[in-house]
């Protein structure tokens, strides 16, 4: 291995010009708007957004390299606001200077809250600083307006699995910053192993490689695809459980869900909970889900969500992982009705609409005489001495009596409420 052995794999094998950038053709290949800026020198202040190891920061390098500019890398997990206005302070000083213009490299922008983006904004208006911001997580989201409102947004796609093994034979092939000069064997798959576990990071994949190598020269074996699952199995499926990916995930196992895939749902939750998703978070969402999606197409749906609920919360992971698979199953297999979660938010909205409508005297109870007077509970009718226990009396206020809120619908256990609603409504005229 040649070169200064504490230099990761990854940091070695940076693609030195756009022409070597894998992936984000739209970008960065022949056309891309990338590549145009690159070549006209011109950059405006952007945001790159994407997973990690998407190539954000190589292609801020090589932008600011192709532009001829000053380029200034700063983590906002390492540095403060105070150590960037004084980053600006310095470029704002060069560019009245010598007219040359500084490329200001925030990666994980997103982590400086937004009240202390503000920060960027005056010098950013002047053109002091190019402004390149890289961020895993939405900026629609996480930048404030103000600032999101003067940068391009440009989207970074997760990396193919073919354009990883093409970064992984380049650096097994390059002898002089790469891994060439080990004159590794690799077992058949090998590589192929390590594209696909990385998620579309190239990052973590020549990681994995780099380690990999490292152990297979240690024992004199060969590099396979055993010593790549045991490198590997740490990163398999992890997820930022504060990120986008988390709600991304659990979006996907709701509408699974909801859609009753049942081999999906199970995939889903899988993902979760091997990324270290918490198993209450999951539970929560199935209780909702058996409200929203299936209500009282199914009651018994809630009934299996809460007693997963109730094993998260008295035996814990790992044992509560089959009492989740079995609450996703049988929510995935019921009947599906969203009339209970229409009915409700019809009536939200009528009392957001009409929030103050008066309860109706009949229904008030009258435990003064100064309310009886006043008409509290006259023409009450008791149910249970009517016939088939419904009076007909509206119990609604006047302004809302003709509105229904909840329709069932014909699935399941609803299309029995349809006919017993319609019993209620034969009693009621029976009983006038």
């Amino acid at each position: 291995m040649t070169g200064d052995p504490t230099t990761p794999l990854a940091d070695r094998m940076r693609p030195r010009s756009l022409d070597e950038v894998v992936g984000q053709e739209g970008l960065v290949g022949e056309g891309g708007v990338l590549r145009g800026m690159a070549e006209r020198g011109d950059l405006p202040s952007m945001v790159l957004w994407g997973p990690p190891g998407s190539g954000k920061t190589t292609i801020a390098r090589l932008l600011a390299a192709a532009a001829e500019a000053n380029m200034i890398g700063f983590s906002a997990v390492l540095s403060g606001v105070k150590e960037a206005r004084a980053v600006m302070a310095d470029a704002r000083t060069l560019r009245e200077t010598t007219g040359r213009r500084t490329v200001l490299f925030v990666d994980e922008i997103h982590r400086f809250n937004k009240a202390q983006q503000d920060a960027f904004l005056p010098y950013v208006e002047s053109g002091d600083i190019v402004l390149v911001g890289a961020t895993t997580e939405n900026p629609s989201f996480e930048l404030n307006r103000a600032l999101l409102s003067r940068l391009e947004v440009y989207v970074l796609e997760p990396l193919g699995e073919e354009d990883i093994l093409a970064l992984l034979r380049r650096a097994v092939g390059d002898s002089e910053r790469g891994l060439g000069a080990l004159e590794l064997e690799i077992e058949s798959g090998a590589l192929e192993l390590v594209a696909r576990l990385a998620g579309g990071d190239a990052r973590q994949a020549l990681n994995h490689l780099e380690l990999a190598a490292r152990e297979a020269q240690s024992r004199g074996a060969t590099l396979g695809s055993e010593l790549i699952q045991q490198v590997a199995r740490r990163d398999v499926a992890v997820y930022d459980k504060g990120g986008e990916s988390h709600y991304n995930l659990i979006s996907a196992l709701h509408k699974s869900i909801r859609n009753s895939d049942v081999d999906a749902a199970i995939y889903w939750l899988a993902r979760m909970l091997a990324g270290g998703g918490d198993p209450r978070f999951i539970a929560r969402r199935l209780l909702r889900i058996a409200s929203e999606d299936i209500g009282m197409a199914d009651p018994r749906a809630l009934e299996q969500a809460s007693a997963a609920a109730h094993a998260v919360e008295h035996i814990g992971l790992p044992e509560c992982e089959l009492a989740l698979g079995q609450a996703a199953v049988y929510l995935c297999l019921a009947p599906k009705s969203n009339a209970l979660y229409v009915a409700w938010k019809r009536a939200r909205r009528e009392v957001a609409d009409r929030p103050y409508l008066a309860v109706p005297l009949h229904l008030r109870n009258a435990p003064s005489r100064l309310m009886k007077e006043q008409g509290y509970g006259a023409g009450y009718r008791y149910a249970h001495d009517e016939p088939g226990h419904v009076a007909d009396m509206e119990c609604l206020p006047p302004e809302l009596a003709k509105v229904r809120f909840y329709r069932p619908t014909e699935e399941g256990w609803e299309a029995k409420i349809r006919e017993r609603l319609a019993e209620i409504v034969r009693r009621k005229k029976a009983a006038d």
